[in-house]
This record gives structure tokens, sequence and C-alpha cells, in this order.
């Protein structure tokens, strides 16, 4: 890093990445790269590369906890906060926006065919995401067995113990099934400008937050709020892989309670492919709209802070990367972990995406022809969102 920055420098830079970075989580790395490690010389390329694979390491949004820790070694802890609200808040005020019309809009046909649209966009999206995800991470057949096991597990045993059992015993398999012998180089130290027992503080906390609620669950079910807060929590910290995943655990935390009618969640999803930054944002769409919960704007940045706290919790790990990353141990439990992943990820497909929003020969149609154009053409997904809005509106106007 050639010198220190302020928060201001930070926030203006995010801003700009906030507002012009389509294309989901490998394309948000490749804008972070090609704006702050070639044209701004904030990091060098070892370094990038060490932070990137600290985040995907790491459970949360890789791409977001990416830019947190770009800030954060640019200028300090405010630097991260700088670079959250940045890179996030263009995108939630879209989806802020868009909650109260998504009520009116669905009483029309044109309306309630747009919010379709977005969830057939939304199948042929998840859908790329897992033929992208098992070819990347289900390459041999014991981690092709730890996903179609992970798929089993969450068929039959209740949503939330079901994801959090798949994701420990990918783990668990992952670990007892290493053959690797690979020997790392030495990690390229990475200057932190939190300190250990700070860091050590984060992870307590980031802890805490996690058990609590769980410990506690009379103070959650008499304050709303609270409740709303501890959800979306628990769904920003149990998420492996990238931020498609997040998709079941968001759909345990505010549908399966019904707090969020399932036309609603799918809409939101989908609009949430249609703009730029981190999909996570998706939260200010779902806490505005949530009951319990003090709903719009209130509820989404509830919503919003609690499902990105956990990421910036933790880069409590920054000063400790080096020794993690060289236990075969962690490394061989992280590719068994996301090996369940696609499991977890494939079955959100079928439930509540695919089982939801295809009902007809041409909604399957649709969503056919925008996972082709994803997979095969390279259409990136805002012109199949856009695709696919257009394609419900007709389907709703022309049905009878």
């Amino acid at each position: 890093m050639t010198r220190r920055g302020t928060p201001l420098e930070v926030l203006l830079v995010f801003l700009r990445l906030g507002l012009t970075s389509f294309g989901g989580p490998v394309a948000h790395l490749g804008y972070f790269r090609s704006e702050l490690v070639e044209r701004r010389g904030w990091i060098g390329e070892p370094a990038y590369a060490e932070i990137v694979a600290l985040c995907q390491f790491l459970p949360g949004p890789a791409s977001s906890q990416t830019g947190f820790a770009l800030g954060l070694l640019r200028a300090g802890p405010l630097g991260a906060l700088a670079a959250w609200v940045g890179f996030t808040v263009p995108s939630a005020l879209f989806l802020l926006l868009c909650a109260a019309p998504s009520v009116r809009l669905a009483g029309t046909a044109a309306g309630a065919g747009l919010l379709h649209g977005l969830r057939l966009a939304a199948v042929s999206v998840v859908a790329q995401a897992v033929w992208s995800m098992a070819r990347t991470l289900c390459p041999d057949r014991p981690r092709a067995a730890i996903a179609l096991a992970a798929m089993i597990l969450v068929a039959i045993v209740p949503a939330g113990v079901g994801q959090l059992a798949a994701i420990a015993l990918g783990a668990a398999c992952g670990i007892l099934a290493d053959r690797s012998n690979v020997v790392l180089e030495d990690a390229t130290a990475l200057p932190s400008p939190v300190s250990p027992p700070a860091a050590g503080f984060c992870l307590a906390l980031f802890t805490a937050l996690l058990v609590l609620p769980a410990a506690l669950p009379g103070i959650s079910e008499a304050h709303p709020a609270l409740a709303l807060a501890a959800a979306f929590y628990r769904a920003g910290a149990l998420v492996f892989g990238g931020g498609h995943v997040v998709l079941p655990l968001l759909h345990d935390a505010v549908v399966a309670p019904g707090w969020v009618t399932e036309d609603r969640f799918l809409a939101g999803y989908g609009l949430a492919q249609a703009v730029p930054g981190p999909l996570f944002s998706v939260a200010a769409f779902l806490g505005a709209v949530a009951r319990p919960g003090p709903g719009g704007a209130a509820g989404a940045a509830i919503g919003l802070v609690a499902i990105f706290l956990p990421g910036l919790l933790l880069l409590g790990t920054l000063p400790f990367w080096s020794w993690l990353r060289q236990r075969r141990a962690a490394r061989a439990g992280l590719r068994g972990a996301n090996a369940a992943v696609v499991g977890l990820l494939a079955m959100a497909l079928y439930d509540p995406l695919w089982t939801g929003t295809v009902l007809r020969p041409a909604d399957f149609i649709a969503a056919l022809t925008g996972f082709l154009l994803l997979v095969l053409w390279r259409f990136p997904p805002l012109a199949v969102v856009t695709l696919g809005a257009v394609a419900g509106v007709t389907l709703g106007v022309l049905r009878p």
C-alpha cells in the first residue's frame, strides 16, 4: 500500500463503484482490482490476492468483505465503514423505493406480470449460479457426493437446522476425504490497522450476536425489531460460497415464519439482480416489507445493517490470516463446506424458486431462455432481468 488515505476518499471511490458495478460478486472483484490495484495503486497485486483469498475463506459476502478490507487498509475502521456505505447504499435505496409500489403493482395484470417476470429471471440467474458453482466447487466425486448429501439433508430436515447441519457435515466430510499434499508458500503479510486484542473482540462479538438470540429467544419474541435483526444477522453470518447462497437462508428467516410472502420475497430477489452493488442489498427490500418489524425505511436499515455486520466483524481474522491459511484441515473443511453449499443452493433453486415460479410451459421456456443466455451467450444478469420483466408483463397482459 502506497500511503494512508481518508474515509472521504474511500467513500467517494466506493460510491462510484456502487453505482456502476453490475454483474455479481466475481465481476465486483474485477472492478475492485481494476480501480484500486491497477488504476489507483492502493494496494499491490499479491496483497490483493491474499485479501480475496481471505474473504472467500470466511462466511459472508466475499466481494463486499473485500471492499471492507480495502477500505480498512486504506483509511482504518472508518474507511471500512465508508467502503460499505458507498458500495451498498445506492442499490439499497433503489430496492427500498421499490418495496412499497410492489404491493400496488401486484394488484394489476401488468404489475403482477412484471413481478412474475422478475421471479423468472431469478430462476435463470440462480440456475446459472448453481451450474457455475457446481463445476468449480464439486469437480470430483467426493465433493459431488457431499453436495448430493446436503440436498437430501435439507429436503428431510427442517430448514434452519438442516442448512446448518449440511454445512457442518460438509466441512467434516471435506476434512475426512482430504488427500491433498499441497504445501502452500507463506502468505503475503497484510498490514492491519486492527490490533490482535481488537480483532479478538470483533470475533467474540460476532459469536455472541450469533448465539445469544438462540439462547434467549424470549427477548427477540418480545421485541419484533430485535427478532428481525437476529434473523438477518444469522443469514449474513452463515453464508458460504457467494451472494446467491443467501437465498435459502433468507427464505428460512423471513418467509418460513410468515414475515414476508413468497411472492414478494421472490420479486425482491429478482429486483436485486437488476441493480449494481452487492446482492445482499435485497435485505433493504425485505426489511421494508417484513412484518413484524417497523417496516419502511427503519425496517430496511435494520435488515441492511444486520446482514452486513457479520462480514465487517469477521475482518477480525485479518491479523491471523497468514497462520490460518497454512492449516490443511481448515482448507479441506472449507472445500467440503463449499460443496455442501452447492447442494443447498440447488435445493433452493427447486423450492422456493422453481415450485413457486415455473407454473406453465411458457414460464419454463422463459426461464430456460434466460439460463441459456447467461451460460452460452454470456449475457449480463441485468439484460436477462430486463428480458424477464418484459416477458412477464407480456404474458400477464395476454393471459386471460
